[in-house]
């Protein structure tokens, strides 16, 4: 089964609905240019105009110029006096320590759901891997990996503890735009749904060790997978020196 990641640029010809103003403006246009990256719809080496996106959103370049400095910050873009700005590629020196810090945060927060979860919070769980079997089947990555990331925020809240998730979702900036890469790869959603099946079914089963053990073995996936995806996809990693 092969998974393809949809590109798309904005340009001055889509208008976007509606006109923010301001604040919301920058707010607005962070948000999603953030989502873009994130998701390769803006692919690392592409080039950012910010003529092209003000244009796109009825606004002067101000606020596109706060987004983007923002997003410079997270490392999500380049910025290059005199010569423009450039989506950043993917830091393959950055990937391993991010993965074992979500591993940590994310066994506690296993282990703890398996101790708190009622009964229907457990369906809940249930309903989101279902929306992940139907993604599957749809062959829509996309739909996948948004089901994916509210799997494993539910389980934060359900730990009691949705501030560990969002701290998570700043540490992995840049493992979420590898994962992405690791999608359309044969079998890994399938073999993703069958760990989160066992995270799930050790939740239920009030196993706290075994919630802890399954999803590190989950995300240690993520780590033997790097330099593969890195072979696949040299053009969207920066590597050391």
């Amino acid at each position: 089964m092969t998974h393809k990641i949809e590109a798309r640029s904005v340009t001055g010809g889509q208008r976007r609905i509606g006109r923010p103003r301001g604040a919301t403006a920058a707010s607005k246009i962070y948000t999603d240019l953030r989502t873009e990256l994130l998701s390769l719809q803006r692919r690392p080496g592409e080039a950012i105009s910010e003529a092209e996106i003000a244009l796109s959103y009825g606004v002067s370049r101000t606020p596109v110029r706060e987004a983007i400095l923002k997003l410079s910050d997270e490392g999500l873009l380049e910025i290059f006096p005199q010569s423009g700005i450039i989506v950043s590629r993917i830091p393959m020196a950055a990937l391993p320590e991010a993965i074992i810090i979500r591993k940590a945060l994310e066994e506690t927060t296993a282990r703890l759901a398996a101790e708190r979860a009622t009964a229907s919070q457990i369906l809940v769980l249930r309903a989101i891997l279902e929306r992940q079997r139907e993604a599957e089947a749809a062959r829509d990555s996309g739909a996948f990996h948004q089901a994916d990331e509210v799997f494993h925020g539910t389980i934060a809240e359900i730990a009691g503890h949705p501030g560990i998730w969002k701290l998570i979702q700043q540490v992995k900036v840049h493992v979420d735009r590898y994962r992405r890469l690791t999608l359309p790869q044969i079998g890994r959603i399938t073999q993703v749904i069958a760990e989160h099946e066992a995270i799930l079914a050790a939740i239920e089963a009030r196993d706290g060790s075994g919630a802890g053990i399954a999803m590190d073995r989950h995300l240690e996936g993520l780590l033997g997978s790097i330099t593969a995806t890195q072979s696949l996809n040299p053009e969207f990693f920066d590597e050391p020196g």
